[in-house]
């Protein structure tokens, strides 16, 4: 008894000396939209290494100044939690950031070609051109796709690939000669190589509906080299830093092998250079292969084990399986076609694996777009469940547009929950022209799952189909309209931006049971972003262009502009020297 009394006076004695020690950093004249219901708006935060040590008014934390202390005046800026993307691929896409022409953002078609012209122009002999997602043809004044014959004009004899969404790809002339398709070369399972009526390729490749036909051709490309990974990647993650993200939860990815290709992401939090939060999750590659996949994995990672760097806290460690368990369970969001009938073979190959990750207590997360998928993953889940327990792990649904009351129940009576993500943004006009107005009015329906009680987080699914611009996905679930002004979403189904912030900020740490990352709250990790404009003020069109003028990752700035530049390390110059990013940056 006597020890417990003193035990929990040791506690209280650390806490109270924690909040009086005098700060390293004050932020302070901000309008600070906390995300704690206990104090929702303040004035000013205090930092102690890598966590807040106060919140409140300037009076209460300017208390806290010792001579060592940073200021930073807000100015009278919004500050809110730093965004957590529950659902994008960085690893992968950090890896090829420098050399994407990003359209996205961009408002004319006519821009986007004028870019890809200049881009052609400046880019060396033995690399490419390439657009890899983040558009469509809404967001553009003229209101349509590019012509085969507008891209080879713009592009000449320089290569280039331009992804759309998940379910075209085009390849220039210079493009199909450099990567050897001809009129012989076969169509892959469920794609297609588009011929003339002479049976020659026109450069058109088609998902019908498996994506595997534009990936498998992306992945041919030239890669950069070491130096210039590590500079994209950094280069990318300062781009999610200007937008206010603090943390990324990494979904894995085609053609994004454990642990060959994350050296890169490796190498950087070895010296303390992550910038963001980034738990990641591994993607079974190869289908018949995924139950010996994650054998392996977990024999290699212990999963509760987060070796430190000795410099930050940035959480970057392997958090589990997926979103890809097994390809039979791939449903893919091409709503260009009809939804693909999964399998005979999906709970068989499925259910192994479940059990294999739920035996060693390894969270997971499942792909699944289509209630008929979510119902028979979660016959596979409850079977397992009835012979080992899930027991609290954590476990979740990715995208889930079309879920069913029924199925959320039965998530959560399972403990799981949901990651939704902006794609409807997207791909919202075509999903009306296949299944109706009506069904994309819930589309997911996100308001039944929070009614349930089903934790639920936002995301991007960024980068090859949707952006990773988060402000897009806040856009989109406040107003439910796509990025090219179509209603895709009832007004009833949308969510204020308070509700809506909180999905994208501590909804990510909810689904996977932390609870202390996502508010600016006493003894929480120090996630800033103080924003260059009023989240919660601003009319609905510009939440698309908002972003972060200071972003605080683990209680150290890592991105500033214009008067708060100078808190944070200056920025790296983009290597190689063509790359698109040196010139027009990512999000336009």
């Amino acid at each position: 008894m006597n020890r417990c009394f003193f035990f929990v006076l040791f506690v209280m004695c650390s806490i109270a000396s924690f909040a009086q020690r005098k700060a390293d950093i004050i932020l302070y004249n901000g309008k600070v939209h906390t995300g704690d219901e206990a104090i929702p708006l303040a004035e000013a935060i205090a930092v102690n290494g890598n966590r807040i040590s106060k919140v409140g008014s300037n009076k209460d934390v300017l208390r806290l100044k010792g001579n060592g202390t940073k200021m930073i005046d807000a100015k009278g800026h919004t500050v809110i939690p730093g965004l957590f993307d529950s659902h994008l691929h960085v690893i992968r896409g950090g890896r090829f950031y420098n050399t994407e022409l990003r359209w996205d953002g961009v408002k004319s078609l006519k821009r986007a070609l004028q870019m890809l012209k200049e881009q052609a122009e400046r880019t060396p002999s033995g690399q490419w051109v390439r657009v890899v997602g983040g558009w469509n043809e809404f967001q553009f004044e003229e209101k349509r796709l590019p012509t085969i014959e507008e891209i080879n004009a713009a592009t000449g004899n320089t290569p280039a690939f331009i992804l759309y969404l998940y379910g075209k790809a085009w390849l220039n002339k210079a493009g199909l000669k450099q990567i050897g398709i001809t009129g012989a070369t076969a169509n892959p399972k469920g794609g297609l190589i588009e011929k003339d009526s002479e049976g020659n390729p026109t450069g058109l490749l088609v998902a019908e509906p498996n994506a595997f036909i534009l990936y498998s051709t992306l992945a041919k490309l030239p890669e950069l080299t070491t130096e210039e990974k590590i500079n994209s990647t950094l280069q990318y993650m300062a781009e999610l830093n200007r937008l206010g993200v603090t943390a990324v939860m990494d979904a894995g990815g085609g053609f994004q092998n454990f642990p060959d290709d994350y050296g890169i992401t490796d190498s950087l939090n070895t010296v303390g250079k992550i910038t963001v939060r980034l738990p990641y999750f591994l993607f079974a590659q190869k289908a018949g292969s995924e139950l010996a996949d994650f054998t392996r994995w977990t024999n290699m990672v212990d999963i509760d084990v987060h070796h430190a760097n000795g410099i930050n806290e940035i959480d970057y460690h392997v958090q589990g399986g997926g979103e890809n368990l097994v390809a039979d369970a791939a449903d893919f969001e091409n709503f260009l076609f009809p939804r693909p009938e999964l399998p005979a073979s999906l709970e068989a190959s499925l259910k192994p694996v479940i059990r294999m990750l739920v035996q060693r207590r390894w969270p997971f997360r499942l792909h699944a777009t289509y209630n008929e998928s979510i119902s028979r993953d979660l016959d596979v889940i409850e079977a397992v469940n009835s012979e080992i327990p899930l027991n609290g792990l954590v476990w979740f649904f990715d995208h889930a547009e079309t879920v069913s009351e029924e199925n959320m129940r039965r998530i959560k009576a399972l403990g799981g929950g949901i990651a939704i993500q902006h794609r409807m943004a997207y791909q919202g006009e075509h999903f009306i022209r296949r299944y109706g107005a009506e069904a994309a009015r819930n589309a997911p329906p996100v308001k039944k799952m929070l009614e349930l009680g089903i934790p639920v987080a936002l995301g991007t699914d960024g980068t090859r189909v949707a952006s990773y611009n988060p402000w897009v996905a806040l856009y989109w679930i406040t107003t439910g309209k796509t990025i090219g002004g179509a209603q895709v979403m009832g007004i009833e189904n949308t969510l204020d931006r308070n509700a809506a912030l909180s999905l994208l900020t501590f909804g990510g740490y909810a689904l996977l049971k932390e609870t202390n990352k996502g508010k600016i709250k006493e003894g929480f990790f120090a996630d800033i972003s103080l924003l260059d404009r009023d989240y919660f003020s601003v009319p609905d069109q510009e939440l698309l262009s908002i972003t972060s003028k200071l972003t605080i990752v683990d209680g150290k700035p890592v991105y500033g502009s214009a008067e708060f530049s100078g808190f944070a390390p200056p920025k790296l110059l983009v290597i190689p020297a063509w790359s698109p990013v040196k010139y027009y940056g990512g999000y336009q």
